[in-house]
C-alpha cells in the first residue's frame, strides 16, 4: 500500500489569500494544528497553529508571509511507514502528500497513520508478546522464527530497536497467550528473555466462568 491511499478527505487546503483568522478557525474545526497552503495545485508550505497565533494582526493574509521555509511532505508512492516517521520526527498532526513535481494530492493525518499501523501490524490480534535482548552480531530472524515454529507459535509481527547499551531489543507479537513453552525454548537456545506479556490463561478462565454464569442467569 502507498501513502496516497490513506489521504484524508477531511483536511482542507489554504489559499495565499486566506487570513490568519480563517486558518485558526479551520484548524479548530478539523482538530489539527497545521494545514497546507496550496496555489495552483502546487504545495507551497505548511502553516502551523503556533506560528499564526504569534501574528500581530490575525486578519493578515497568508500571501504576505513567508511560509515556504517549512515544507514537510511525503511522496505519493512512499510507504505509510515513511509518512509516520516524518510525522513522528516533526511532531505533525497533518502531512501533505505530493507527486514528483510537488503537485499537491492531499494530506494524511497522524490519527489515520496510527490506525493503519494498528490494523496492519497485528496489534489488535489476540496473542502474547515476548521481548528478547540480543547482541547485534547474534541476531537472526530465521533462527527466532524456527524456534517459534518448533513450538507451534506464529509470529504475527516483529519490531526491533537498539538500546543505549548497544544491544538489540526484539519484540515479538505471537498468536499464543500462553507463552511458557516458547520462553523456555528461547532460554534453552541461550536467548535473554527481557519481558513477557500476555499469559492470559487465568483471565480467560475467569471470563469463561463469568460467561457461563451469565448464560445460566439469563435462562
Amino acid at each position: 500500500m502507498s501513502v496516497e491511499q490513506l489521504i484524508s478527505p477531511t483536511v482542507p487546503i489554504l489559499n495565499p489569500s486566506d487570513t490568519g483568522s480563517k486558518v485558526l478557525e479551520l484548524m479548530e474545526e478539523c482538530k489539527v494544528s497545521a494545514l497546507p497552503v496550496v496555489a495552483e495545485d502546487h504545495y507551497q508550505g505548511l502553516i502551523q497553529e503556533n506560528e499564526v497565533m504569534d501574528w500581530d494582526d490575525p486578519d493578515t493574509e497568508l500571501g504576505t508571509k513567508d511560509f515556504s521555509h517549512f515544507k514537510p511532505a511525503v511522496i505519493n508512492i512512499a510507504h505509510p511507514y515513511d509518512a509516520l516517521r516524518i510525522v513522528n520526527q516533526m511532531d505533525l498532526s497533518v502531512l501533505p502528500v505530493v507527486d514528483s513535481e510537488q503537485k499537491y494530492l492531499g494530506s494524511v493525518t497522524k490519527d489515520t497513520l496510527l490506525k493503519y499501523i494498528t490494523e496492519t501490524s497485528g496489534l489488535e490480534a489476540i496473542g502474547g508478546i515476548v521481548v528478547l535482548e540480543i547482541a547485534p552480531h547474534n541476531y537472526s530472524l530465521y533462527q527466532i522464527a524456527r524456534i517459534c515454529e518448533n513450538e507451534d507459535v506464529t509470529i504475527i509481527s516483529s519490531q526491533m530497536h537498539a538500546t543505549p547499551d548497544g544491544m538489540m531489543e526484539v519484540t515479538l507479537k505471537t498468536n499464543r497467550t500462553s507463552l511458557d513453552a516458547i520462553v523456555s525454548s528461547f532460554e534453552r537456545h541461550n536467548y535473554t528473555v527481557k519481558a513477557v506479556y500476555g499469559d492470559q490463561k487465568n483471565q480467560e478462565d475467569v471470563m469463561d466462568k463469568y460467561n457461563l454464569l451469565m448464560n445460566y442467569l439469563n435462562m
